[in-house]
């Protein structure tokens, strides 16, 4: 039933039926190779060219490998669950749109309003981390300028520059983004299978002894107060640096490498087939980028002894590049610098796609303002693109980062967890949908990812809580103020009641 109040819910059918209407009909141009580019574009970016190290370094020596496959399954089992909700409901929005039709408006809007935090805040901390690879890079090559300019406020236009190129590019369209993406994309997966081919040569087998070192002496916290993490605030439990619990540990930090190929069932309106392709992108990136991961960190930790991989008392962590100088092999450093840039390029734009049709879908709704969901002579929410780029460009051309990647991490979690209990939901209250791909073995995958992405919360800082209870208050106040009295479903209440044919789009269900 479509309901009422707080938790009126939209139909499946309706929600497809929005796609066609003319003001706000997106171009199907992408394909499943597309959505494997823009998931692996988004994925792959300064977490493999940093995080690898200094996490091995730091917690899990040469069992940081384990840590990543660890990782990759639990970020697997909600794959699996974006896979089957993608391709029964092909519309942009993503976890939003999928919570519209399960849960109700209320939880859709604040899954909607968590994700304006992922991808938003997410696109403006990586802009700056561009910024700062530009700065170093164009040092590499002779050219001594500095990306972030003035005094007392700073100007960082490194950051802006990139933001404004992406912003005409998303506008042009989503299509000459998915070529741009690919051809970026795929310099820098050149330049991964470098680090791992030259690296090869320079593994020492002793290196991987022990391959799960001993834990430490007095753990490893460091941080009292709300500044620990929230399992460690409620259990008195510090934790512990290497060992199997290091292990865990890292693979709580090396998740967040992975986080993005969410945006991948962003873009299902534009697919041409959507049943078939999404769930294929999104589990093609997903593979990818596991392979190429654990190839990295067993490459890494075979170069240098893990402890020369920590990080140092003044703050300085270790990169891929820091293996290569350790052994003499310096042109790499420069190689490695270029290819962090092309990555964190990629991720930049596949980050604000995602937010744009994200908004774009609200928009739709009348959760926000209807005209900004008009989409343009390109096929594109050119309004609500237009509108991130600027939101996005001040955010990174005048704020530090700081611990946003944190918010941006807890955001995601939160998402995975209503995504994988609305799988479950929906096969309950929808056994008749058309589904073009189906999670295996339910209820129990969607209960291991929830049980997943709740552990992996619990190992962010409780400071970070704060601010995202914060985030999502002020979230709950726009839709008391606004959203609820513009819902388009809540005027018309336009929604298709559950006994009326089920359409029918695209081709036969089936991988």
């Amino acid at each position: 039933m479509p309901g009422n109040g707080l938790w009126r819910t939209k139909s499946i059918e309706q929600s497809i039926a929005d796609t066609d209407e003319p003001d706000t009909k997106l171009r199907k141009d992408l394909t499943a190779w597309d959505l494997t580019v823009f998931g692996v574009a988004v994925v792959i970016g300064a977490g493999i060219f940093t995080l690898t190290a200094s996490t091995a370094g730091n917690l899990a020596g040469p069992s940081v490998s384990l840590s990543f496959v660890l990782a990759a399954i639990a970020c697997a089992l909600a794959a699996l669950c974006y896979a089957e909700f993608a391709s029964t409901v092909p519309v942009a929005g993503s976890a939003y749109t999928f919570s519209y039709a399960t849960f109700g408006e209320f939880a859709a809007w604040i899954i909607g309003w968590d994700l304006v935090l992922e991808f938003a805040v997410g696109s403006a901390a990586v802009a700056k981390g561009w910024s700062a690879y530009l700065q170093t890079t164009l040092g590499l090559l002779g050219v001594d300028v500095k990306t972030e300019v003035g005094e007392g406020v700073k100007f960082d236009w490194g950051a802006v520059l990139l933001v404004a190129v992406l912003t005409v590019l998303l506008v042009i369209g989503t299509k000459l983004s998915s070529r741009v993406s690919a051809v970026i994309t795929a310099v820098k997966v050149a330049v991964v299978l470098l680090v791992i081919v030259l690296g090869i040569g320079y593994i020492k087998a002793e290196n991987y002894s022990p391959f799960i070192p001993p834990a430490a002496e007095g753990g490893s916290a460091g941080h009292t107060g709300i500044e620990q993490s929230l399992f460690s605030l409620l259990t008195g439990y510090s934790g512990s640096t290497y060992g199997v619990l290091g292990m865990l540990a890292a693979a709580s930090i090396v998740f967040f490498a992975f986080i993005g190929f969410d945006v991948v069932a962003t873009t299902a309106e534009e697919t041409k087939n959507p049943q078939k392709a999404v769930p294929r992108g999104i589990l093609g990136s997903l593979a990818i980028v596991t392979v190429l991961y654990v190839a990295v960190t067993l490459v890494i930790t075979g170069m240098v002894p893990y402890t020369k991989l920590a990080t140092q008392p003044d703050g300085t962590r270790a990169t891929l590049a820091s293996a290569f100088r350790d052994n003499g092999v310096d042109w790499a450093a420069t190689v490695i610098s270029v290819g962090a840039l092309a990555g964190l390029t990629t991720v930049v734009m596949v980050l604000m796609l995602g937010q744009s049709r994200v908004l774009f879908a609200m928009s739709r709704d009348g959760l926000l303002p209807r005209g900004l969901a008009k989409t343009g002579s390109h096929g594109t929410p050119t309004r609500i693109t237009i509108i991130i780029g600027v939101l996005v460009a001040i955010a990174a051309g005048f704020f530090p980062a700081g611990k946003l990647e944190e918010m941006v991490n807890v955001g995601t979690l939160f998402a995975f967890i209503l995504v994988s209990a609305g799988v479950w939901v929906l096969r309950r209250t929808r056994p008749d949908l058309s589904r073009g791909f189906r999670v295996p073995l339910v209820p129990l995958v969607p209960i291991l990812s929830i049980l997943a992405c709740l552990w992996l919360m619990l190992n962010l800082t409780a400071l970070t809580w704060v601010r995202f209870i914060a985030w999502m208050a002020l979230g709950v106040v726009v839709y008391f103020v606004y959203s609820r009295r513009n819902s388009v479903l809540g005027k018309t209440g336009h929604a298709a009641v559950h006994n009326e044919p089920v359409v029918k789009h695209g081709e036969e269900p089936g991988l």
